[in-house]
């Protein structure tokens, strides 16, 4: 259900109902930022509270209630937003806790949430255990407690569940304009992707911050993926809460390979939305999106007096997707006629200090550092604590630049106290971003320069089923070689005598393995190079009840795995990486999800460290990645075809030759239809 979250997110009326510390400070945040609305408190004693008197029910109030606080216990709670909604109030902020997030403590808290859910009906409720909201665009707080946004008129919104993470961000002092702060809390009813949704009907926010701690609901995220790019309106996630739940199966490599952090991260990549790590890259992505929009390209260029910090951004870079391409002949020539013979020019540049208070030259040299495919240029500036006044040259050059150029430019200040409040707030105003940080500036440029179109597929969206059977080897073969996989010729016996008798009619070299075993090389149960007639004797040696010989997979150049995990928070994960006994030592992976297209995976197979075996490592023949394409595409459509009941598949190895590419092994675990 969508729900109309404009009453609720620019009240005229604001209900507080409670009676602790929290319930005036909701009054006093909504008068720091300047709310001219009717604000009034409910208590049934009629008390007063922060200088108003309260009114003992919500019932009341003569008029509308658009939105209200409601700071009281858990239980109390139900009945509030009960009677909130029978009185056509526009939305709630459910401030207390105990519901879900407690429920391992407390068994009656999911009971309680649902209680809350449907008490609410189509009214929206932000929470519970939820801080509520501040939107200094239309200058409102519903806040119970200090908050450090000032009125603006345009400016980023952040949303986030955690509480004391959205009262710090409102105390930057990074010249960031916040126009909304957002806290979601246990999302019982109204999720981050809807409210964050909500946002991108107003005009006036140039950006979203998605401080995430696990993806609700997997539809809606794609929806407002879809949304922000028809907008034009750009995001940026800070995702947390890597878990390792999915390495606790270890019943195949994938399992141990693809954490649930990968399905996240892959996740978001499907969605378009740049991830970054930190909290102060998060502020300074969203100045960059703010001030500049998505970067068209990572191509960057850098600017300083200094070979030293050249040399630091150059080498802070060289870890990110992030390039510095060499000068144009165009750029050679600006440069060349504002610096003089003296400067070696290259990109980064140091410039050196001839031209230094010169502030016509200094624009002149810095602009010559734009345009010609660079997406953004770096002005590395740090300016004094001590007395700054003979640093106002760079600050006018940099304003200079962009005034002239229009082209992307920032100022960037090595350490984050060098570059002044004040300064920063004036390149803001003069489309300038003024990055605190070095890394964190090098942290926003990769992520702005991420950010893509959604991928048009929904992701497939996994069963519940928990599996309870691993297919053999020769059944997980089978079921993969129907949708189109290729396996070896192989026969399956029940002793070693009838192994060899079943080899006879195979092509050596053999391979003989032990059936029933989850890692068969872990226990010397796969057996190469065999003749037929070294069977009988090897299978004795192996000693299990059962026996696969196959025909082995001769000519390869690479070894690939191929994985397939059910994620229940992201879908299912395709797992590609270099491939057997140590995929798990190379840790050479990269994830997908599933549905996708073959140009996806053949742009995230070159990513892999093993991919100039792929395409032909030292006069080598290149593999077939046609044929590994084909297998991939082949494994998908099983995982589709039994997405209510399959939980992990994987081929490790695939061999990978010239002209084919060959499952040698196979796993499949799965529910029981």
């Amino acid at each position: 259900m969508t729900r109309d979250l404009s009453r609720l997110m620019n009240p005229r009326t604001i209900a507080v109902v409670g009676g602790g510390p929290w319930c005036a400070s909701i009054i006093k945040a909504a008068r720091r930022i300047g709310f001219l609305g009717d604000i009034f408190p409910v208590h049934p004693s009629g008390k007063e509270i922060a200088g108003l008197p309260s009114l003992r029910r919500l019932e009341d109030w003569q008029g509308s209630i658009d939105a209200a606080f409601i700071g009281i216990n858990r239980h109390a709670t139900i009945d509030a937003v009960n009677a909130l909604h029978d009185l056509g109030g526009g939305g709630a902020v459910c401030f207390a806790s105990g519901f879900t997030e407690a429920a391992a403590e407390d068994d009656k808290g999911t009971d309680l949430q649902a209680r809350l859910v449907q008490a609410a009906g189509e009214m929206p409720v932000l929470g519970p255990n939820c801080y509520g909201f501040v939107n200094a665009l239309d200058k409102t707080a519903i806040w119970p407690d200090q908050h450090g946004l000032e009125p603006i008129l345009c400016g980023v919104a952040i949303l986030t569940q955690s509480s004391n993470i959205a009262i710090n961000l409102t105390m930057q002092r990074r010249a960031l304009p916040i126009a909304y702060m957002v806290t979601c809390g246990n999302m019982a009813q109204t999720n981050q992707a809807q409210i964050a949704m909500a946002l991108l009907e107003d005009p006036r926010v140039t950006a979203i911050g998605l401080h995430v701690e696990g993806f609700a609901d997997l539809r809606d995220w794609e929806a407002l993926a879809h949304k922000s790019h028809q907008k034009n309106v750009p995001l940026v996630a800070l995702k947390v809460g890597a878990s390792d739940q999915a390495r606790h199966a270890t019943v195949s490599h994938t399992a141990s390979l693809a954490g649930s952090d990968a399905g996240a991260q892959a996740f978001l990549a499907r969605l378009g939305i740049p991830r970054v790590k930190t909290l102060p890259g998060f502020l300074e992505t969203l100045k960059l999106l703010h001030c500049v929009g998505p970067l068209k390209s990572n191509r960057i260029a850098s600017i300083s007096c200094s070979g030293g910090e050249a040399s630091l951004i150059a080498d802070l870079a060289m870890d990110r997707d992030l390039e510095f391409p060499a000068l144009s002949p165009g750029q050679g020539e600006a440069l060349r006629g504002a610096l003089g013979p003296m400067v070696a020019l290259a990109n980064p540049l140091d410039y050196h200090t001839y031209i230094w208070r010169d502030v016509q030259a200094m624009t002149q040299a810095w602009g010559g550092l734009t345009g010609d495919g660079i997406a953004m240029t770096f002005s590395v500036v740090d300016y004094p604590h001590t007395d700054a006044a003979d640093w106002t040259c760079a600050t006018q050059a940099a304003l200079g630049v962009h005034a002239q150029t229009g082209a992307p430019f920032a100022v960037v200040a090595t350490l984050p106290e060098l570059m002044p409040p004040d300064t920063a707030r004036q390149l803001m105003q003069g489309g300038v971003v003024p990055f605190l940080g070095l890394s964190e500036a090098l942290e926003a440029a990769e992520a702005a320069a991420g950010i893509r179109a959604p991928d048009p597929d929904p992701v497939l969206l996994p069963g519940l089923a928990a599996p309870d059977v691993t297919l053999t080897e020769d059944e997980a073969k089978a079921a993969l070689a129907a949708h189109g996989v290729l396996v070896p010729k192989f026969c399956l016996a029940e002793s070693p005598e009838d192994a060899a008798r079943m080899a006879a009619g195979l092509r050596a070299p053999l391979a003989l393995k032990g059936v029933g075993l989850a890692h068969k090389s872990d226990h010397g149960a796969v057996r190469l190079g065999l003749a037929a007639e070294d069977v009988a004797r090897v299978a004795a040696e192996i000693g299990t009840d059962r026996f696969l010989t196959e025909e082995m997979a001769t000519g390869g150049v690479a070894e690939l795995l191929i994985g397939i995990t059910r994620d229940p928070a992201h879908g299912f994960v395709l797992t590609l990486g270099a491939g057997g006994v140590l995929a798990e030592i190379l840790q050479d992976t990269v994830s997908l999800l599933v549905p996708s297209r073959p140009e996806e995976v053949k742009k995230a197979l070159t990513l892999l460290k093993c991919a100039s075996l792929l395409a032909g490592y030292r006069g080598k023949p290149a593999a077939d990645m046609q044929a590994i394409l084909k297998v991939i595409k082949a494994v998908q459509a099983y995982v589709i075809a039994n997405a209510d009941t399959v939980s992990e598949v994987e081929i490790n190895p695939l061999i990978c030759t010239p002209d084919r590419a060959i499952a040698v092994d196979a796993l499949i675990r799965k529910a029981r239809i």
